[in-house]
């Protein structure tokens, strides 16, 4: 099997679970564009833990982690199967303190990308956790342990958030945006493109880092899908956009061109 590809998923607000807007269509826009993988591996900015963990239930459950959001948004229902193997054998080639886990499930960052770009929910999905004992660096390092799954027909999803703060929102979700925000979004976009993981990985050293987000959760899952970046890679946008004015969509795919 060729070399899967990998996905950066800005996921945002649960409504984009309902939503029709420019987000969710280009996702929709993906879902055709996509082969089908064996397996997916699903990196959640809202499963943070010490340790490693992977969700190794055969059918694990679908977690609302969420409140007080409109009655159709716990409406949407998906129930993926799970993969015990998978989540074993990532296990053991993770860091030290990895382990699999019955204890968790499928959260919002996993519904948001998967229910628009998998909605047969058919292919079986583990969820992989944030170890919070790890630096960024360790982050990344993980990433680029992982991905020789990619060829074992596994897609790797990291779903969070290029930026992700409360401090400055906009209630309307199509406000435009801060200018601080576009202009840090250009930034790391820029850095993307040219593969300066130095730069990524060590983010918190452009001091509009602590603006564009209170805590790092939602950035760490782009650093293993960077660490996955391999030199035969071309990389494509997604989605470019924000939603609140200061939260950025920005999603986008490594796909193996050789």
């Amino acid at each position: 099997m060729s070399r899967m590809p990998v996905l950066f998923i800005g996921h945002g607000s649960p409504f984009n679970l309902v939503m029709d807007n420019p987000f969710t269509r280009d996702l929709k826009i993906l879902r055709d564009q996509l082969d089908e993988p064996k397996d997916i591996v699903l990196i959640s900015a809202h499963w943070m833990t010490n340790g490693t963990r992977f969700t190794a239930d055969d059918g694990p459950n679908q977690i609302f982690d969420f409140y007080g959001f409109p009655k159709k948004l716990y409406n949407v229902k998906y129930h993926p199967q799970g993969n015990p193997g998978l989540a074993k054998d990532l296990a053991a080639l993770s860091d030290k303190d990895s382990s699999i886990s019955y204890e968790w499930g499928i959260d919002h960052a996993a519904t948001i990308p998967l229910v628009h770009l998998f909605p047969d929910a058919k292919i079986p999905v583990v969820e992989m956790s944030l170890n919070m004992s790890l630096d960024p660096e360790g982050h990344h390092q993980l990433g680029k342990r992982l991905s020789n799954f990619r060829e074992k027909g596994v897609l790797f999803i990291g779903s969070g958030n290029l930026i992700h703060t409360f401090r400055e929102l906009q209630q309307e979700w199509d406000a435009a945006p801060f200018d601080w925000a576009k202009d840090y979004d250009a930034i790391q976009w820029k850095a993307i493109e040219r593969n300066d993981q130095e730069a990524l990985v060590h983010f918190e050293r452009d001091p509009v880092s602590r603006r564009a987000f209170q805590t790092t959760e939602h950035y760490l899952p782009l650093l293993y899908i960077l660490g996955m970046r391999t030199k035969n890679d071309s990389l494509r946008c997604i989605h470019e956009g924000f939603q609140h004015g200061s939260i950025s969509h920005r999603s986008f795919i490594l796909e193996d061109r050789t």
